[in-house]
């Protein structure tokens, strides 16, 4: 049965995504894989059959790299391949990832429909009743719920306090470097070797991340952080823990947005990755 994210209005841009010739970065893979393979460990167990299936006697680090470092999915020529050869093709292959697919397939299509009919669809069925008794009963009190239409949320850099320890409205790039070492680079605290390389190049003073109070929510990722002067001072990314429940409830001492701090980014585009020309597009426009 075909998921809803095949359908053939998407046609055209789920092929130049599978045909796009962009470079895929392996660590970055090996980590995304890795960091999944250990959440499935955690949730089903290492005794799992389904875990025991899928990590083959392996860490989830170990398994990552076998399979990451074994597909051949990342050259784009065997995509078009597979794609040209159509069913016949992908059943005959013996590439490590489409057997990983294959083996998993029924699991992952069960756990998927328990999902969209357990949470997604009371979600659905839901959220119009709640937006329903909150406009009835606070008026225009209360802002709309996000629905993709362009907005803008105000707020303030400010650290917060959690569980007796006051977390500061910003982390630099030393503190990067230091967690890293903290935990002696294992995973997932791993630096790519070019971080490690230049990091004698590196101002770690440099501010590298910041909480604010803005509110958001999911889909806001990417957006730009601007000051009150209209100038761009980061980018949103992403929300504490105790924004988690944003959905229904905003607790201006606690909630906090994330953002990459334009500062970090231009160190890094710079001493990183010798990125010169966009830093001065950027900064000299």
């Amino acid at each position: 049965q075909r998921l809803t994210e095949f359908a053939d209005a998407r046609r055209a841009s789920l092929e130049l995504a599978l045909y796009s010739t962009a470079p895929i970065h392996e660590d970055f893979e090996k980590l995304k894989l890795a960091n999944s393979l250990e959440f499935m460990k955690s949730v089903y167990g290492a005794n799992d059959p389904l875990a025991q299936r899928v990590l083959k006697g392996k860490t989830p680090e170990a398994r990552s790299a076998e399979l990451i470092e074994g597909t051949k999915l990342k050259h784009s020529a065997y995509r078009k391949q597979l794609a040209a050869g159509a069913r016949k093709a992908i059943e005959e292959s013996n590439d490590p990832m489409i057997d990983l697919a294959r083996s998993i397939d029924r699991e992952a299509r069960g756990a998927r429909k328990r999902y969209e009919d357990e949470v997604l669809g009371v979600e659905r069925t839901s959220y119009g009743k709640i937006a329903r008794a909150l406009f009835e009963t606070e008026g225009t009190k209360l802002y709309p719920d996000a629905t993709f239409t362009l907005r803008l949320s105000y707020g303030a850099v400010k650290g917060y306090w959690e569980n007796g320890r006051f977390v500061p409205s910003f982390t630099t790039l030393g503190g990067l470097y230091a967690r890293a070492g903290k935990f002696r680079s294992k995973f997932p605290y791993v630096l790519p070797p070019r971080w490690m390389e230049r990091k004698p190049m590196v101002n770690l003073k440099t501010p590298f991340n910041f909480v604010s109070t803005h509110d958001v929510i999911g889909g806001n990722s990417g957006s730009p952080t601007i000051n009150k002067r209209g100038e761009l001072v980061g980018l949103i990314f992403d929300g504490n823990i105790q924004s988690l429940v944003g959905n229904f409830d905003y607790d201006e001492s606690v909630n906090r947005s994330i953002s990459v701090d334009v500062r970090g980014m231009w160190e890094v585009l710079r001493k990183i990755f010798d990125a010169n020309e966009i830093v001065d597009e950027l900064t000299k426009a």
